[in-house]
């Protein structure tokens, strides 16, 4: 049996073997995610961001063995931040989740951002897809505790948790424009610390006129993950905003806004191969250096002769 045909068989090694391909980029890839594209799109994908420190491991972690505890398999993605001179990762994240591996039909992974200037790695939609296909019902994404660059978790998830903790309270106004603004669920973790209740009243205050606008009522919940205290709440927010989004008025909205997602990430993913290899190789790169730095040209005259370049090949 092929590797493939051991994946749909239900082997987890099968299964890890297929996303080591994926995240290598390997040369089969082409044949391999139209097939698991087909078998997908039944599991519910959950994105747990913010700031470092929050506890989003550990709530991840509990949710898990909460998701699991009611018969649903679970795929968690955790994604550690990338050395930036080996491309390597901690990985720290399967190492606090060890407790999960002990659970049959729950499976981890823990991916390096490999240089992505988001919170996600470039191929987590395509590890959530196998994860997908494989049959895991749930998906558990956490992302890299770096700030307001994590917007790219909102267009992967269907529901986006964002975990603060008390200490967060003086630069909920900053996150407003980011983070603030891709969130269904807001979770205050760590709630038994001194500002819990401030910043449960501000982010209420804030999120009045976003509930004004919507039929969701984006609300916040107060959590002490380590002391399983406010995950069943948790749960019950995150499955109440799956059936918001499948039920009858909004369902087609979500099925167009999940395929124009996939569509423009994976035409994005295309295209930058493509330019990579035939439009901007290192040799193409620094002769076009070369001219900037010489005053011959400026980046803005390169990139639009190759633009025109581009569309006069078309025509």
């Amino acid at each position: 049996m092929s590797v493939l045909d051991n994946f749909f068989a239900g082997d987890k090694l099968a299964l890890a073997k297929i996303i080591s391909h994926i995240e290598d980029n390997g040369e089969q890839l082409p044949q391999l995610l139209p097939r698991l594209y087909a078998k997908s799109g039944h599991a519910f994908r959950v994105g747990l961001t913010g700031p470092p420190g929050a506890g989003k491991s550990t709530l991840v972690d509990m949710l898990a063995k909460k998701y699991h505890g009611v018969g649903n398999s679970v795929g968690i993605i955790a994604v550690d931040p990338s050395s930036p001179f080996t491309g390597g990762a901690l990985l720290g994240d399967r190492i606090r989740m060890q407790n999960l591996t002990q659970y049959e039909n729950i499976f981890i992974r823990s991916m390096a951002t490999r240089g992505s200037s988001g919170g996600l790695a470039a191929s987590t939609g395509e590890v959530a897809m196998a994860m997908d296909a494989f049959g895991q019902e749930i998906i558990l994404i956490e992302t890299v505790g770096v700030g307001q660059v994590e917007l790219d978790i909102a267009d992967s998830c269907d529901t986006t948790v964002v975990v603060l903790v008390p200490e967060s309270g003086d630069s909920i106004q900053a996150l407003k424009a980011g983070l603030m603004e891709i969130a269904d669920i807001f979770v205050i973790n760590k709630s038994d610390r001194p500002g819990a209740d401030y910043i449960n009243s501000e982010l209420n205050m804030i999120l009045e006129s976003k509930r004004r606008k919507s039929a969701w009522a984006y609300p916040v919940v107060a959590t002490q993950a380590l002391n399983n205290i406010g995950i069943d709440e948790l749960q019950t927010l995150i499955d109440n905003h799956r059936q918001y989004l499948t039920s009858t008025d909004n369902i087609d909205w979500h099925r167009r806004r999940k395929a124009a997602t996939d569509l423009r990430r994976i035409i994005g993913m295309e295209l930058r191969e493509y330019i990579a290899k035939h439009i901007l190789t290192e040799n193409d790169l620094n002769i076009y250096v070369e001219r900037i730095l010489s005053g011959e040209s400026n980046p803005y005259q390169i990139t639009a002769e190759i633009i025109k370049s581009l569309n006069r090949d078309r025509s």
